[in-house]
């Protein structure tokens, strides 16, 4: 009879197994048990994974709802399909969907902005990206000045990076602590620390606070727009690491961007219940914000909805990851309360719509206008003007502020699609119904903060002493 001889982790890596936290337990069953040969075998074969998961030969078909009306909407196109053409090749796909405000992100492969991807018994972290559950959020203050919403809400509200100090923060609800310390991708100093300091912040690039007034009604309306901050970009980082160790073992041909979390693993279970509260979270920065600007102007909240568009969606074993798309269908919102919200630009209404489940839409809609270049490009078409002077030109009659004090073109009206052409293109491709429309008075972002970052000052100083 063969001699039994302690096993380790190297051992196992020999056998051809990946290191995984299974390794210590399944080391410690089989010295005990002083398993050899096919016992041995027998045991270890539970964690054997099944034959790699190869590309797809042809992508799965999915369905364009956006078509190019000039050349730079051509380029635009071809490059939004060049990229999801590789992203539904992945093993885990099974139907997908581009919405007019598409636009390419990252290398191609990566899921484009306004796409929508739905695989089975998969949750893949880089179809949703860091920013967790990006949404919008609707507070109706009745018939009251929209001048008095915009500079209470100015006076409360956080932009730029980082998070409040201890003297200005939010109070943090005991049951959502309690849901952060019950999940162990959550439960860290860090993360608790992230989720106290971030709350009621809105972070910067295309996070907004907007007011204005109801088409229907003249009710001035207040709506915000941010993710989740640095709690939900710290859950991202984890997931993509879990997704990439299981990539290696399922299907090491997939793009890293399209790595996945098998949901029927504990690994999966996990992140997923992470994702929920994560949710959770980025609904209370909302709310906050707006609870807080009601009591600073002194009125009452007449009623509120919101609706995330960059999410994960759970229906059966099928996953609908939407990176920038507007739920329209109930079953992705257990907590639905109202109709969803498009936003065009700073210089165009909030879309206020409702809808059904179509084949080519699969339950979505655009989440807003899109680009059709990037920042760098269009700040470059800007250079014949002065900051000032685009700025007059794009926000005229408006009341439009910088938390900065520091104009970002790149944000302004020009820098997105023809609003005109995705509403129209909503209606060709049933996209929604738009119910109402809140008609632009003003609006806050965050700026060019980096133009009077700490660092950037300190290198200006730093040079105009060495001219003297």
């Amino acid at each position: 009879m063969k001699e039994f001889k302690i096993i380790n982790g190297r051992d196992l890596i020999e056998l051809g197994f990946i290191p995984d936290r299974w390794f210590r337990e399944a080391i410690d069953f089989i010295n005990e048990s002083e398993l050899i040969g096919d016992e041995r075998k027998a045991y270890l074969k539970q964690f054997e994974n099944g034959p790699l998961q190869e590309l797809l030969e042809s992508p799965i078909k999915y369905s364009v709802n956006i078509k190019a009306e000039n050349e730079l909407e051509a380029s635009n196109l071809a490059s939004v399909i060049e990229t999801m053409n590789e992203v539904m090749r992945t093993p885990t796909v099974v139907d997908g969907s581009i919405m007019p405000d598409s636009c390419p992100t990252g290398s191609v492969g990566t899921i484009p902005v306004g796409g929508v991807v739905v695989t089975k018994n998969a949750i893949h972290p880089g179809m949703h990206s860091a920013d967790i559950c990006c949404s919008v959020y609707l507070t109706d203050f009745g018939k009251v000045d929209p001048k008095l919403i915009l500079d209470a809400a100015h006076s409360i509200t956080h932009f730029g990076p980082g998070g409040r100090d201890r003297a200005n923060q939010f109070h943090f609800p005991t049951e959502l602590l309690k849901a952060f310390e019950g999940n162990r991708l959550l439960n860290e100093q860090q993360m608790v620390s992230a989720a106290r300091s971030h709350l009621g912040t809105q972070g910067d690039g295309n996070h907004f606070l907007f007011v204005g007034k109801s088409k229907k009604t003249g009710n001035t309306m207040m709506i915000t727009h941010h993710g989740s901050r640095g709690v939900g970009a710290r859950l991202f980082t984890k997931g993509m690491r879990i997704a990439e160790k299981f990539r290696q073992k399922l299907s090491p041909a997939t793009l890293k961007q399209n790595a996945w979390i098998p949901f029927d693993t504990e690994e999966g279970q996990t992140y997923w219940d992470a994702l929920q509260i994560i949710r959770s979270w980025t609904k209370e920065n909302h709310s906050c914000i707006h609870r807080a600007t009601a009591v600073k102007a002194g009125i009452e909240i007449e009623n509120q909805f919101w609706n995330e568009h960059n999410f994960v969606f759970k229906e059966g074993d099928l996953f609908y990851h939407a990176k920038g798309a507007t739920p329209l269908n109930e079953k992705f919102m257990p907590d639905i309360t109202g109709p969803r919200l498009i936003p065009l630009n700073m210089a165009e209404p909030i879309l206020i719509v409702e809808g059904e489940s179509t084949a080519n839409n699969l339950g979505f809609a655009p989440h807003g206008a899109g680009r059709n270049t990037s920042r760098t490009k269009h700040k470059k078409s800007k250079a014949n003007k002065t900051i000032e002077e685009v700025f007059i030109e794009e926000t005229n009659g408006l009341d439009v502020r910088f938390y900065s004090n520091e104009i970002d073109i790149s944000e302004l009206p020009s820098a997105y699609k023809n609003a005109k052409a995705v509403r129209e293109q909503m209606d060709e491709f049933g996209l929604g119904n738009i119910i109402d429309e809140v008609m632009p008075y003003g609006s806050i972002m965050a700026g060019d903060w980096k133009k009077n970052a700490p660092w950037r000052v300190k290198k200006r100083l730093k040079m105009q002493k060495m001219k003297k």
